[in-house]
């Protein structure tokens, strides 16, 4: 398994409509999660982009601690893919079109939280590393997207 065929699984997984789960850390070093729904971009491999209020606490947590791991998984529970990287918070009016382009309604809880699309940030995850796990015969794949 290499770098394309990870992105190739987690594009199929997103193209469903499947959100993921976020985990950063917070101010006292502790873990959250939560469920967001993120996009790859045409012509950005190997990144992730999702959007934010930023005044959202997981915004704080990225700024003092970028390292984050997604999971996501297919309905079947078939496949899981745990993506590890760091997370940029960008606030670049071109990059958060792309990012609400590219996820049209799915954002429905996002929308209860704003109604601005001027106060949204995109949120960037550079994949490091990439885990492909199929709990059905129990095989995992680490995939390095380092350079």
């Amino acid at each position: 398994m290499n770098q394309r065929d990870i992105l190739d699984k987690l594009g199929g997984i997103l193209d469903a409509g499947n959100p993921g789960v976020l985990a950063t850390i917070d101010e006292d070093g502790k873990p959250r999660v939560r469920w967001l729904t993120p996009v790859i971009l045409p012509g950005h491999p190997g990144a992730i982009y999702a959007l934010t209020v930023p005044r959202s606490p997981k915004v704080a947590h990225l700024r003092t601690s970028p390292s984050v791991e997604w999971m996501f998984q297919t309905p079947a529970f078939s496949e899981v893919l745990s993506i590890r990287g760091r997370i940029h918070v960008v606030d670049n009016p071109s990059l958060r079109r792309h990012v609400l382009e590219a996820l049209g309604q799915r954002l429905t809880a996002l929308w209860r939280l704003t109604h601005d699309v001027a106060d949204l940030s995109a949120l960037e995850t550079v994949i490091e590393e990439a885990t492909c796990y199929l709990p059905m015969d129990g095989s995992r794949e680490v995939v390095s997207f380092s350079k």
